[in-house]
């Protein structure tokens, strides 16, 4: 069972929301999956993994960030001047907001409950920045989660500043996706305090399962490796995936899953029944 939400931030913005296992509300654990750059709720692998964890007992949020650049039709890409707008502080603002309004009863009344939170790529560089100042969060599952938003080369970066945006080719697509200066700057300006991954990590108290492509060429396994590095050993467990890449060979459209990405979601799936009790 499936159910969707529209929720207003504080700043006026929309974020749209899919949520799965409604049924399992009154069970008290919720997971909120986080999606990454040019990524989306209902992009490929969302609207399985949800499926997938509501029928092992949870109560899953999905959702899109108000800037992701998708709009009211959830698969395109319909709103590229509010992805040109968008920041990696707004999405974590975001993300905190969205776990309060489920504590404060926006998806019903909670009383006693326990947060986990998935994150992709992108969107598990937020979910850690996110979860080691955010204690509502009790446990972190990142999976092919970048190490540094820093990732453009020095070139890349005058021009940009020369321009006042980056334009990122979407392949799948074909869209130029402009990138504002607001962006660079965000990720100049607080790369070492509210950006820095290697405190983040280093100060994470909580639960956490880092899993990665082995063959992830968007973001290197290197990156995991840094991450498990500055973690917290005896709270952080590490999986390498063989023989995969960034999305464990998962497409959009859906065309099905794989072995690779089923035992993605079933070590998942484990840890946070654990780890949630």
């Amino acid at each position: 069972m499936s159910r969707e939400y529209v929720y207003e931030t504080s700043n006026k913005d929309i974020i749209r929301i899919t949520t799965f296992g409604n049924d399992n509300f009154d069970k008290k654990k919720c997971l909120f999956f986080v999606h990454g750059f040019k990524g989306f709720k209902d992009w490929g692998f969302g609207p399985y993994l949800g499926k997938y964890l509501a029928d092992k007992g949870f109560f899953v949020v999905t959702f899109n960030f108000s800037h992701n650049g998708v709009g009211e039709n959830f698969t395109e890409f319909t709103e590229l001047e509010k992805f040109a707008e968008n920041t990696i502080s707004l999405e974590i603002a975001e993300l905190s907001e969205l776990i309060a309004a489920y504590e404060k009863g926006f998806f019903g009344n909670t009383k006693v409950n326990k947060i986990g939170v998935i994150g992709h790529s992108r969107g598990g560089g937020v979910s850690i920045l996110n979860a080691v100042n955010n204690n509502s969060i009790d446990a972190l599952c990142t999976w092919s989660a970048v190490s540094t938003f820093d990732r453009y080369t020095d070139r890349q970066k005058t021009e940009w500043k020369q321009k006042g945006f980056f334009e990122a080719l979407n392949s799948r697509t074909n869209q130029m996706m402009r990138m504002n200066l607001s962006y660079l700057e965000d990720v100049e300006k607080n790369k070492n305090s509210s950006l820095d991954f290697a405190s983040a990590s280093h100060n994470l108290k909580i639960p956490w399962l880092i899993i990665h492509g082995e063959q992830d060429l968007a973001v290197p396994v290197d990156e995991a490796k840094k991450l498990y590095a500055w973690s917290q050993k005896d709270s952080t467990d590490f999986m390498i995936v063989p023989s995969t890449g960034h999305t464990f060979d998962i497409t959009h459209p859906f065309q099905g899953s794989n072995s690779k990405f089923e035992r993605v979601l079933d070590v998942t799936s484990k840890f946070f029944s654990h780890k949630l009790k």
